[in-house]
């Protein structure tokens, strides 16, 4: 019988970095893929004395998205946990999510790119249904903290016996931030190609952020704005509450500039649908950002800031029933923590096949366990 494995793809980048010595600190002994041999294996002499023991050291496997038979040779069972951080998604992404599929295997990644998460629960769901596999899109930063926070704070409004039909989610970074290379090609991607809502119990197309913003009241004396951005929060806390009818996601990252980030977001995106357009600018920006692959904030600026996610529960006619907010570490470090966590629990735990937002992929109260020991808590 074959042994399971935890395979991560794109572990000398920015983010695979980071989480490949989380998975060796928590002792998967993963295997670690990327295009280059050499630098694959430097890789992995560096973090083999962070494993626990010598049978968690990691090992190494060569695999380029370019070569989609390369990533489908890196699983060989339906026990295999595949876990990518090759991006953008809209651009490389595919390979790793069909291989998975294809293969009946579990399947993670760190996509943020609202049109991929929305590919792999329409497009690839279904198919995951017929082979066993089990996908969870967008498990880090993007979007794990707003689902946790939703979910939270929609158990609240059930047990007062006051059901919400909207949830509004704010994602928020306290402190001094940098960007990795990936982020900035995926914010440009997520700019560019056409978003969605979730309005009146239905997923629906949106091009831009039309200028809008909402106010949220982050306790301390803290009130931050939020562009609309779409996340895997539309798609998947409807399942968890049927009298959910709208979920919308608020993004604060620019802080006072929020407002005028939205009108130049719209402003882009009108650019980005006419005809040929949006396909040119994308393409020339991935290739740019190929050349600066594999940087971001070194430890220290990494630990110069917070995440700070908040989600706002109200009625039909606009009354907060519940409001959570959560708050932990730096939303590159909880990334890998969380990457690292949702391989494990794929490998040890049963799911359902077909494609899943964090909570019904592994429930509500493990997730909640799972974060807080990563530091992403609940605080009044």
């Amino acid at each position: 019988m074959t042994a399971m494995r935890i395979v991560l793809l794109g572990a000398t980048g920015y983010t695979g970095r980071l989480t490949a010595a989380a998975m060796v600190r928590a002792g998967l002994a993963p295997v670690l893929a990327g295009r280059h041999h050499d630098a694959v294996a430097r890789l992995a002499d560096r973090l083999a004395p962070l494993a626990p023991s010598p049978s968690a050291e990691p090992r190494i496997a060569v695999a380029d998205v370019t070569d989609p038979a390369s990533v489908r040779a890196l699983i060989r069972s339906p026990q295999d946990v595949l876990v990518t951080t090759v991006g953008p998604f809209l651009e490389l992404g595919l390979p790793a999510v069909e291989a998975a599929v294809d293969a009946g295997a579990a399947y993670l990644d760190s996509t943020g790119e609202p049109p991929f998460i929305r590919r792999v629960f329409d497009e690839f769901g279904p198919r995951a249904q017929d082979t066993g596999a089990r996908l969870v899109t967008a498990f880090g930063y993007d979007y794990v903290p707003g689902n946790l926070a939703g979910a939270l704070a929609l158990r609240r409004c059930r047990e007062a016996g006051r059901p919400a039909t909207r949830l509004d989610i704010g994602y928020f970074i306290e402190g001094r931030f940098g960007v990795s290379s990936g982020t900035r090609a995926s914010a440009l991607g997520v700019l560019l190609a056409p978003s969605f809502a979730y309005r009146s119990g239905v997923v629906t197309p949106r091009r831009s952020s039309g200028g809008r913003v909402r106010e949220f009241d982050l306790g301390r004396g803290r009130s931050w704005k939020g562009m609309p951005v779409a996340g895997s929060e539309h798609l998947a806390l409807p399942r968890l509450d049927p009298a959910l009818s709208d979920v919308e996601v608020w993004l604060g990252w620019a802080g006072r500039w929020t407002p005028a980030a939205a009108y130049a977001g719209t402003a882009l995106g009108a650019v980005a649908a006419l005809p040929g357009v949006g396909d040119r600018l994308l393409s020339g920006a991935s290739r740019r950002v190929a050349r600066t692959t594999g940087s971001g904030p070194d430890a220290a600026a990494r630990g110069g800031a917070r995440t700070i996610v908040q989600a706002d529960a109200s009625d039909a006619v606009g009354r907060l029933l519940a409001s959570v907010r959560l708050e932990g570490p730096s939303p590159y470090d909880l990334t890998a923590d969380l990457l690292a966590w949702g391989a494990a629990m794929a490998a040890t735990h049963d799911m359902t096949a077909g494609a899943h937002g964090p909570v019904d992929a592994f429930g509500l109260d493990a997730l909640e366990r799972g974060c807080a020991d990563m530091g992403l808590v609940p605080v009044t």
